[in-house]
C-alpha cells in the first residue's frame, strides 16, 4: 500500500528583513519611545572622537563583568551638537573621560536600521558622580601612599645646598618649559639641566611623566622638577594618577612642581618634596637657594677674608716696622764698634810704621850684600857651561873633519849617502873634500858579506 503525505507550506507568511526591521523597530518604540530619557550605568571600554564629524563614539560594559569576554557592549553615540558643549564642560571640571571610568549617562534608546544595531544616543552624563567618583579615588590614592609610608617620603629627602643639576621633566617648548628655563638663565648661575621630554597631557602622560623621573634620577641630578603650564582640571588630570604619585614619592632624589594650578593641589603636589603654584615661581625658589648658598658661603667668605687679610697685613706692617727698628740699632751699634775697633789698629799702625820701615830697610841691605856675589858666581858657572858646548859642537863641525882628511859622498839631490844600498849602477855621486868637490858615475856596488856588484866610478 501507499502512504502519501501531502506537506503544505505556509511560506507566504514568512517576513522579509525590511518587515522585520519594522516590527523590531515598532516594538523598541513602544518600549523605548523617543521621549523616554534613560539613565545607564557602565564602565567606558573604548572611546573615540572622529575629528572629522566632531561626533563622539563610546562602548560601555557592565562594571561586574568588564573581564567576561561575552560580557553585553552597549554602542554609545553622541552627536556633534551634544558632545562639543558637553566635553567643554568636563573640561572645566577636570574630567577627561577615558577607558575604566565607570560613568552615569542619560539618553535614548536608537535603532539603526542598516545594521540592525541598537544604540545609546547619549544625551547628558551625571557631573556630580563623576566628580565624587573621583575625589573618592584621590583620596584612596593618598589613603594608600600615607599607610605605605610614601606620602611624606620625598619630602624628608634633604635638597642639597648647591642644587646646579637639575633634572626637568617638561615638555620641550612649552609655556611653563620656558617660564622656568627663563628663570635660570637670567639668575646668572651656572645651571646644568638635564631635560626628559615627556607629554604632560593625555591618556599617555601619567607613565610618561613617571619614565622621566626614573631617567633623570639615573642621570646623577641634585634635584628634579616636573613643570606644566596653566590649563584646566582636565588638562592637569595626569597629575592626579597613581604612576605620578608614586614616582615622585619614591624617587631616590628631591622633586619639585610647578604645575599651574586653577584649583586645588594635585596628588603630585602633595606628595612632592616642595610644590610651587607656577613653574615660574619653582625657577624663582631654585635661584633664591643657589643664591643664598652663595651669598652665605661665597660672598660672606670673601668678605671674611678681606676682613682677615687686612688685619693680617696691619699685624705685618707693625711687625715690619718692629724689626727694620731692630735692625736699624744694630747696624748703628755694629757700625760704632768697627769705627772704634778701625782707629785703634790706625794708631797702632802709626806707632809701629817707622819701626817696621827701618827694620825693612836693613833686611833689604842685607839681602842686596848677599845678591852681588851669589848673581856673579851664577853667571861665572853658567860661562863655563857655555864655553864646554862651543867646544863639543866645534869637535862636531864639518869642516874639521873634512880638513882632518875625511870626505863626504852625497846624492846627485845633495843628501848624505850613509849606506851603499842606496846607490844603483849609474847613480851619480858627488864628493866633497876640504878644498873642493868632484863628481862621479857608478859603474858597479859591492856590498859587504860577499853580495858584490862590479863596476868603476868615473
Amino acid at each position: 500500500m501507499l502512504d502519501v503525505e501531502e506537506l503544505s507550506g505556509r511560506h507566504d507568511e514568512a517576513l522579509s528583513i525590511a518587515q522585520l526591521y519594522d516590527e523590531l523597530e515598532g516594538a523598541l518604540a513602544r518600549t523605548f519611545p523617543r521621549s523616554r530619557r534613560l539613565w545607564v550605568r557602565g564602565e567606558i571600554h573604548s572611546l573615540s572622537e572622529q575629528a572629522r564629524t566632531g561626533h563622539c563614539f563610546i562602548d560601555l560594559t557592565d562594571p561586574e563583568s568588564a573581564g567576561d569576554r561575552q560580557a553585553p557592549v552597549l554602542r554609545v553615540k553622541c552627536w556633534r551638537t551634544t558632545w562639543a558643549p558637553m566635553k567643554a564642560m568636563l573640561a572645566r571640571e577636570g574630567i577627561e573621560l577615558q577607558p575604566g571610568m565607570v560613568v552615569l549617562l542619560r539618553g535614548t534608546v536608537g535603532f539603526w536600521r542598516p545594521r540592525a544595531e541598537v544604540s545609546f544616543i547619549l544625551t547628558d552624563i551625571d557631573v556630580t558622580a563623576l566628580l565624587g567618583r573621583l575625589a573618592a579615588q584621590r583620596a584612596a590614592l593618598l589613603r594608600a601612599l600615607e599607610s605605605e609610608g610614601l606620602l611624606g617620603r620625598n619630602r624628608r629627602l634633604p635638597v642639597p645646598a648647591v642644587p646646579v643639576r637639575v633634572g626637568l621633566v617638561a615638555s620641550p617648548e612649552s609655556e611653563g618649559y620656558r617660564d622656568f628655563l627663563g628663570q635660570l638663565a637670567r639668575s646668572g648661575f651656572s645651571f646644568h639641566v638635564r631635560l626628559a621630554p615627556v607629554a604632560v597631557q593625555g591618556a599617555a602622560a601619567p607613565r610618561a611623566i613617571a619614565r622621566g623621573l626614573a631617567r633623570v634620577a639615573d642621570a646623577g641630578c641634585d634635584l628634579a622638577v616636573v613643570v606644566r603650564g596653566g590649563g584646566s582640571r582636565a588638562d592637569l588630570g595626569a597629575f592626579d594618577t597613581e604612576p605620578v604619585a608614586r614616582a615622585i614619592a619614591g624617587a631616590p632624589l628631591p622633586v619639585w612642581t610647578g604645575i599651574g594650578h586653577t584649583g586645588d593641589e594635585s596628588v603630585a603636589d602633595i606628595v612632592a618634596n616642595r610644590s610651587f603654584v607656577t613653574p615660574t615661581d619653582c625657577g624663582r625658589e631654585l635661584v633664591a637657594v643657589v643664591a643664598a648658598w652663595w651669598e652665605s658661603v661665597v660672598v660672606a667668605g670673601a668678605a671674611c677674608a678681606m676682613r682677615r687679610a687686612g688685619d693680617a697685613l696691619a699685624d705685618l706692617e707693625r711687625r715690619d716696622a718692629e724689626v727694620r727698628g731692630r735692625l736699624t740699632g744694630t747696624a748703628r751699634h755694629l757700625l760704632h764698634a768697627h769705627r772704634e775697633r778701625l782707629g785703634a789698629r790706625a794708631a797702632r799702625l802709626g806707632s809701629l810704621g817707622p819701626a817696621s820701615a827701618a827694620g825693612a830697610a836693613a833686611s833689604l841691605a842685607t839681602r842686596a850684600s848677599r845678591l852681588g856675589p851669589l848673581v856673579a858666581g851664577h853667571l861665572a858657572h853658567a860661562g863655563d857651561r857655555l864655553a864646554g858646548w862651543r867646544r863639543l859642537l866645534a869637535a862636531y863641525d864639518v869642516d874639521r873633519q873634512l880638513e882632518r882628511g875625511y870626505t863626504l859622498t852625497l846624492g846627485a839631490d845633495g843628501r848624505v849617502l850613509r849606506s851603499a844600498r842606496q846607490l844603483a849602477a849609474g847613480s851619480e855621486l858627488v864628493t866633497r873634500f876640504a878644498d873642493g868637490s868632484a863628481r862621479s858615475r857608478v859603474d858597479a856596488v859591492e856590498l859587504a858579506g860577499g853580495e858584490a856588484e862590479r863596476g868603476r866610478s868615473r
